[in-house]
């Protein structure tokens, strides 16, 4: 069973960017469909991003659409999600999620994922 965990969270201010990563372990992210989710306070968990196992072809919230972009590099087993022009109300913990087989579809909700990792907190500033 694959583990995930989530690094590279952190403070940035307004309009800034940051990459954040999911390594995985016990498992190999290109037999995953691989979400990103975000959860903030007093908020259910929303879907961010994802990659297809099967194409690597990927999803986007509309909210991350232009902004955001997931990607995969399986020689070290992570998936990044790279964040430009962030605004306060980016400001959650991100979720890495990961969908088994023989599902390759990127799922939006978060009943459809099967493993988490525990999440990284990124706080955008005014």
């Amino acid at each position: 069973q694959v583990q995930l965990k989530e690094s590279g969270g952190g403070l940035v201010q307004a309009g800034g960017s940051l990459s954040i990563s999911c390594a995985a372990s016990g498992g190999t992210v290109s037999w995953y469909t691989m979400g990103w989710f975000r959860q903030a306070p007093g908020k259910e968990r929303e879907f961010v991003a994802g990659i297809s196992r099967k194409d690597s072809s990927t999803d986007y919230a509309d909210s991350a659409k232009g902004r955001f972009t997931i990607s995969r590099d399986n020689a070290v087993n992570t998936v990044y999600l790279q964040m430009a022009s962030l605004t306060p109300e980016d400001t959650a913990v991100y979720y890495c999620a990961a969908r088994g087989a023989p599902y390759s579809r990127v799922a939006l909700t978060t009943k459809e994922y099967d493993y988490w990792g525990q999440g990284t907190q990124v706080t955008v500033s005014s």
